[in-house]
């Protein structure tokens, strides 16, 4: 017996590229949402711009990673019968989710007031870079250009040397999670009304109120965003804080008791300063002391010793070792799949778990146009129709998946 899910019923068009619109509406997918990926007849940009190079044999690893639990139609939206394909879509469907370069979705015929007119308790979902309008409303959405433009970069690492930027794509990654939760708020909303409504979600703004803490402590407490001498991990929060080297490699630290620090580093310097007031004012010398200090033994030592002391301690990891990590795999944080084309898949999985409704993976990523014959059957089109419309390059279809392997 199928476990049902939570969003088991509800219909989404994923009319977006890249990685925070399809991030999305893949979350939407992993509980049970029918998500149809809305391609170019070429495929969707990501499928021909492989992340670190990681390709596949059909899908490479980025579009691979961002599009399960998705059926792909492959349509032209610019031709006539596209875009009458796309309405009757539209009027079957719950959510619509694009990230259209402004004025793109308005040219098309497929914005807010054209695709309301046709299913007004549609939720349609906007992503853009910087806004819907405003000075930058044409600048390009990129991550590490948002990330630079947050002020995030300039609250850790040290004075004088160039921002580090995050080690992932931070600012996609949010604005993912935050169209994810405006989609869940707005379908509850229509739930209680009947409604539909227009939700617009940009990078900017998602990167900034993430920062509400910090950002109040500026605004609102007056202190400003100053870095160190010495590297420091946040320039918020009391030293020591960061990642630090041992003897054989590195360790995090968070804001010790320095009484208790400078006995187990035996740096007698330490337990003269206090932690509320001197871990502020004095934080390049305390960094520099526990720099110091750390380099004596080896990262074991330290977690065991540091730890046992009741220390905020704990490992950096790479990839690998987070990977092989026991809580990992305790969680079962990622998970395991066999998909037609690319063999065996280990994937980060969902970060939330249900008791009754638990998120699964029913498909791996689509082939471009896999499903393009089975959604036009659902929605009442012959064979005959199909086959007309990918002679004339309206739509474009994959036939065999035996052929794809």
């Amino acid at each position: 017996m199928t476990t049902s899910s939570v969003l088991s019923g509800i219909r989404v068009l994923d009319c977006s590229i890249a990685m925070a619109g399809p991030f999305a509406a893949q979350r939407l997918g992993d509980l049970g949402a029918d998500v149809i990926k809305v391609e170019p007849t070429t495929g969707e940009w990501q499928r021909h711009a492989p992340a670190g190079g990681a390709v596949g044999n059909r899908i490479n690893v980025s579009f691979l990673s961002l599009n399960r639990n998705k059926r792909s139609i492959a349509v032209d939206l610019k031709s006539d019968d596209g875009k009458e394909i796309l309405k009757k879509l539209v009027a079957t469907s719950d959510v619509f989710l694009q990230n259209y370069r402004p004025g793109v979705a308005a040219r098309l015929g497929v914005d807010y007031e054209s695709l309301s007119a046709v299913n007004p308790s549609l939720v349609y979902v906007s992503m853009s870079g910087y806004g819907e309008e405003g000075p930058y409303r044409n600048r390009p959405g990129q991550d590490m250009l948002l990330q630079a433009m947050s002020g995030a970069m300039l609250s850790t690492g040290r004075e004088g040397e160039p921002p580090r930027p995050a080690g992932q794509y931070l600012v996609d990654a949010i604005t993912a999670s935050t169209a994810f939760e405006a989609v869940l708020a707005a379908l509850l909303h229509r739930e209680r009304t009947g409604e539909g409504q227009l939700v617009t979600v940009n990078m900017l703004d998602a990167i900034t109120t993430l920062q509400m803490q910090e950002l109040s402590i500026f605004t609102q407490g007056n202190v400003p965003q100053q870095r160190s001498a010495e590297p420091h991990g946040h320039v918020y929060i009391r030293s020591p804080y960061g990642a630090f080297a041992t003897a054989d490699g590195y360790i995090a630290l968070a804001m010790p008791n320095l009484p208790v620090l400078a006995d187990l580093l035996a740096e007698p310097e330490l337990a003269e300063l206090e932690g509320n007031d001197e871990g502020w004012s004095h934080r390049d010398d305390i960094s520099r002391i526990t720099a110091r200090g750390l380099l004596a033994n080896t990262t074991d030592h330290w977690l065991e010793v540091l730890g046992a002391a009741g220390i905020w301690v704990g490992p950096v990891y790479d990839y690998q070792a987070l990977v092989d990590d026991e809580q990992i795999a305790f969680n079962g944080t990622f998970v395991e799949y066999e998909h037609p084309t690319e063999g065996h898949v280990k994937t980060p999985g969902f970060p939330y778990k249900f008791s009754k409704t638990p998120p699964r993976i029913d498909r791996g990523a689509p082939l471009s146009g896999e499903h393009t014959r089975e959604i036009l059957d659902e929605l009442g089109f012959s064979n005959d129709q199909v086959d007309s419309l990918v002679a004339g390059g309206s739509i474009a279809v994959e036939d065999s998946m035996e052929d794809a392997v």
